[in-house]
């Protein structure tokens, strides 16, 4: 597989996580999930091309039978976080259908593949096997749509690129030769449990421990997943529930605003204060001026992480698959900002007799692109060997 390129997409609500494979040599970015229109007559030129940052302004047109509108130009990413009309994720949004998904998802490979080969203004990059997620209330029934989607060729357009010759455009090419779709949390399992170059097991007592039954919960932007794991293999029938971290970066950010008159552009600018820890928990308003907003944030990430142990308790306690679970695992971006919070809840849950012990493993914001790649390598062994056994959590 040293000749291969591999590509994994965990298309969240918060951040498109990517890691890419390209013969062996690894990538990694996060995007936040985030899209605006573009209009040349709006566009603020700056004095000198040396002032932008190429990831900081993607203006991407996608030419794709994905793509229901192919004529528009888009901002993706952190350059669309900026924009005054940004369009970002809202409950219970079916990312199969959205144009949103295609725009970021293509915009970002293409970004990648932009920085493999940067001798042309033509480029052509093929990957083997690109592994994405859909969470588990989306999986089953949407899976084969998205599959079909994606494979294929797909074209995209970068405008305005720094450092380019007028007209500043950059095309991209993108061959999809196989498309393989994981559900979120089943995904964060093989990332905790399978080794990411030889693809064997690396935790023999989570394997074990599965016997019995683990519950996954990943918490997300706008939902979270459950996933129960029996005997090694994911339990489809634990759905997930219409709760994230973005109604609560929403509620902070609101409050920041009115009392504090800064706003933020938007919750990734807010997330990535929040994952630098505490002692950055302040705005600038105006020149020299520092305001706490650690009183806005505390509140809101306990309230959090009350309910997502509640959500734990509700499945635990529902699902037939997994009663008797032994292991409770916390994953996703969310339950690692409020790591703290939710422990300290924990405390009180175990106090009231219904103890909640969660296992808060390494690497728990990525565990879920981490499995999409090994599930990509498993399924290019599956497809050059016919090794059907070998896959575990599949799509």
């Amino acid at each position: 597989m040293g000749t291969q390129n591999f590509l994994a997409i965990d298309i969240g609500n918060s951040w498109y996580k990517a890691l890419a494979s390209d013969n062996g040599m690894v990538s990694e970015y996060q995007l936040p999930n985030a899209i605006a229109l573009f209009d040349t007559e709006f566009y603020e030129k700056p004095y000198d091309d040396e002032d932008v940052i190429f990831e900081e302004n993607l203006i991407v047109e996608v030419k794709s039978q994905a793509v229901k509108d192919r004529r528009e130009i888009f901002y993706v990413g952190k350059g669309a976080a900026k924009q005054k009309d940004v369009s970002l994720t809202s409950f219970n949004n079916q990312k199969v259908d959205e144009d949103r998904t295609y725009l970021l998802l293509f915009g970002l490979t293409a970004y990648h593949a932009a920085l493999q080969k940067t001798d042309g203004l033509e480029i052509d990059y093929s990957i083997d096997q690109l592994a994405v997620s859909l969470p588990t209330t989306q999986y089953k029934e949407r899976k084969s749509r998205l599959k079909e989607r994606l494979i294929g060729t797909h074209t995209v357009i970068f405008h305005k690129v720094p450092g380019l010759p007028e007209p500043k455009e950059l095309e991209v090419k993108l061959h999809i030769h196989d498309v393989i779709i994981g559900a979120e949390g089943a995904c964060a399992y093989l990332g905790l449990t399978r080794d990411q170059e030889t693809l064997g097991v690396k935790n023999e007592d989570l394997v074990k421990e599965s016997k019995k039954g683990i519950i996954i919960g990943d918490l997300g932007g706008d939902s979270v997943d459950f996933v129960g794991i029996k005997d090694n293999k994911p339990v489809a029938s634990v759905e997930g529930a219409p709760f994230g971290i973005n109604q609560f970066l929403d509620h902070i950010i609101q409050k920041v605003s009115k009392n504090e008159l800064y706003r933020f552009d938007s919750r990734a600018e807010l997330e990535e204060k929040l994952a630098a820890g505490q002692s950055e928990w302040y705005v600038e308003p105006f020149a020299g001026v520092k305001k706490d907003i650690s009183k806005y944030i505390i509140p809101q990430l306990k309230s959090m992480a009350i309910k997502y142990l509640e959500h734990f308790d509700r499945i635990r306690s529902s699902s037939r698959e997994i009663k008797g679970a032994v292991r409770y695992i916390a994953v996703g971006g969310a339950a690692k900002l409020a790591q703290k919070q939710i422990l300290e809840a924990s405390v009180k849950w175990a106090e009231r007799g219904r103890p909640i012990d969660l296992m808060f493993p390494e690497d728990m914001e990525k565990l879920n692109v981490l499995g999409l790649m090994i599930l990509a390598k498993m399924n290019q062994i599956k497809k050059e060997k016919g090794n059907n056994h070998i896959v575990s959590v599949k799509g």
